[in-house]
C-alpha cells in the first residue's frame, strides 16, 4: 500500500500534469473525462487527502459540510474559485489555492481574438463562406466596426486585464479602467483610471470584463448601464458568464445599442444561451480562453506546486482560503 497521500484528479489534465502528479502521489483520475455528478464527486472525495478540480467541479457550503476530515487541500486548476464555497472550506480548515499569473496572456488572447472579431463580423463572414453564400460585394458589404485609436475599457485591472491592455496598445487603443483600488503608474502604463463602473462605461467604445464574479459583481452588467454605454459599442466578456445579464445584452444587441458582443463565458456551461445563436451580432467561444498547450500544462503544475507546499509543511503560494 502505497505512503502517498491520495489526490483526486476529476477531471482529465496534461499529460505532463498526469505525469508529474502520478510521480508524487497515489493519484486517481477521471480519465473519461465526464463530470461527475455532486453524488459522485462527493463518494470520489471520501478517501482522499487532496483534490485537483476545475471549474466544473462545485464545492457548495453543503458538499463541504460532507467531506472527510482527511481531506486538507482544494488545489484549483482555474484562476476563480466562484465554484468554492470559500467560507465553507474555511470553517472546515480545507485549504483551497488557485492559479494566477500562468493564464493571463492565454485568456488576454482570446479577449483580443474576440474583441476583433465582433467587431469585424467575423462569425458571420465564417458562415458565409462555410455555407456558399458568398455570391457579392460592394463598398456596403460586411462593414464592421474600426478598432485601432478607439477607446477600450477594462472593468477588472488585475493580471488578465493588464494583459489585455498590453494587447491593445498594439492597436493604439486609448485604455480606461475600473478596479477597486487604483494601479501604480508602472502598472497603468499610462490608462486612465475610474473610480466608478458608470464613469467608465461612458466613455468604452469597447468593453472588457475582467473581474471575478461575486455577489457584487453578479449583474454587473445590465441594462442601466449598457445604457450608459456609446451608441454602436462592443462588448467582450471572457471572466465570468454571471456578470452579464444575458437577456439585457441580447435586448441591447436587437435594438442596435450595442453594435455587437464577444463572448467566451455563459450564465449557463456548458451549453451557454440558445437565444445568442439567433443573433449574428455575436462572436462566441466555448469557454476555451486558457486553452493553450503551453497553458494547461503550466495550470496544472501551479496547482501541483500548491498541493507540494501544503504536504510538505509549507504555506501554498496561491491559497484563498
Amino acid at each position: 500500500m502505497s505512503d502517498k497521500p491520495v489526490l483526486l484528479i476529476p477531471r482529465k489534465l496534461s499529460a505532463r500534469t498526469l505525469e508529474r502528479a502520478a510521480r508524487d502521489y497515489d493519484v486517481r483520475v477521471n480519465l473519461e473525462d465526464q463530470v461527475y455528478t455532486p453524488a459522485e464527486l462527493l463518494a470520489k472525495c471520501q478517501d482522499v487527502d487532496a483534490v485537483l478540480p476545475c471549474h466544473s467541479e462545485h464545492f457548495s457550503a453543503d458538499m463541504v459540510a460532507r467531506l472527510p476530515d482527511r481531506l486538507k487541500i482544494i488545489a484549483n486548476h482555474s484562476v476563480g474559485v466562484d465554484h468554492c464555497d470559500l467560507k465553507a472550506c474555511k470553517d472546515r480548515g480545507i485549504i483551497v489555492t488557485n492559479t494566477p499569473d500562468v493564464l493571463s496572456d492565454a485568456t488576454a488572447e482570446i479577449a483580443m481574438l474576440l474583441l476583433l472579431g465582433a467587431a469585424r463580423r467575423a462569425s458571420e463572414g465564417d458562415r458565409m463562406m462555410r455555407n456558399g453564400e458568398w455570391k457579392h460585394w460592394s463598398p456596403s458589404f460586411m462593414v464592421g466596426s474600426h478598432v485601432t485609436g478607439k477607446t477600450l475599457g477594462i472593468i477588472g485591472m488585475g493580471r488578465v486585464g493588464q494583459a489585455m491592455a498590453r494587447c491593445a496598445r498594439g492597436f493604439n487603443m486609448d485604455i480606461h479602467y475600473y478596479n477597486r483600488s487604483r494601479l501604480s503608474p508602472e502598472k497603468e502604463l499610462g490608462a486612465t483610471y475610474h473610480d466608478t463602473v458608470e464613469s467608465v462605461l461612458a466613455v468604452s467604445n469597447f468593453l472588457s470584463l475582467h473581474c471575478p464574479a461575486t455577489p457584487e459583481t453578479t449583474g454587473l452588467l445590465n441594462a442601466q448601464r449598457i445604457w450608459l454605454m456609446p451608441d454602436g459599442a462592443v462588448v467582450v466578456n471572457t471572466a465570468r458568464g454571471a456578470l452579464i445579464d444575458e437577456p439585457a445584452l441580447i435586448a441591447a444587441l436587437k435594438s442596435g445599442k450595442l453594435a455587437a458582443a464577444g463572448l467566451d463565458v455563459f450564465a449557463k456551461e456548458p451549453g451557454g444561451n440558445p437565444a445568442f445563436a439567433e443573433l449574428e451580432n455575436i462572436f462566441m467561444l466555448p469557454h476555451i480562453g486558457s486553452a493553450t498547450f503551453e497553458t494547461r500544462d503550466a495550470m496544472g503544475f501551479r496547482a501541483l506546486d500548491n498541493i507540494d507546499a501544503y504536504f510538505a509543511g509549507k504555506q501554498p503560494g496561491d491559497r484563498v482560503a
